[in-house]
């Protein structure tokens, strides 16, 4: 989702907030991003490697974990990047896109109908079943009622 430079910036903005390891940082991006973002390991370690290079962060071992934080330097670089509007991690218009909130309860519902498709009794299975189908029936019904215009014709959603 983000570009290389979205990346280092994102590092350094968790880390304006205190010292983290690697995989605290990758926690803290995926829940500052609402769930939109988890950037993987490969991404996050090579660029706190860079970032320690051009001595922005450092590293001190922490009993078994390698922990990070901005140096002066690195502070002064994040200072300069909060003038600049949006979080790293949102994309253009993310701040103000509606159907972020909508994205994380789809992940929310799928996640426990998994769940209980996974450990539920035979009975709460087929209820799941009864529940998400006549969900996706209620949505589409939303869809059909919707009486915005759906391009540039002017059609009204209920009209196609």
């Amino acid at each position: 989702m983000a570009r290389r430079g979205d990346v280092r910036a994102a590092i350094l903005t968790v880390l304006a907030d205190g010292p983290a390891h690697g995989y605290q940082v990758i926690g803290e991006l995926e829940t500052r991003s609402g769930g939109r973002w988890r950037p993987s390991a490969g991404s996050i370690y090579p660029t706190l490697a860079l970032l320690e290079d051009e001595g922005l962060v450092r590293s001190e071992q922490v009993d078994d974990r390698r922990v990070f934080s901005l140096t002066d330097a690195g502070r002064a670089e994040t200072a300069r990047r909060a003038g600049m509007g949006r979080a790293p991690w949102d994309g253009p218009g993310d701040a103000a896109d509606p159907t972020v909130e909508l994205r994380s309860l789809v992940a929310q519902v799928a996640a426990a109908a998994m769940q209980v498709g996974q450990i539920g009794s035979a009975e709460s299975v087929d209820g799941a079943r009864e529940i998400l189908a006549d969900t996706r029936r209620r949505l589409y019904r939303l869809l059909a009622d919707d009486e915005r215009p759906a391009g540039p014709s002017g059609t009204p959603a209920s009209e196609l």
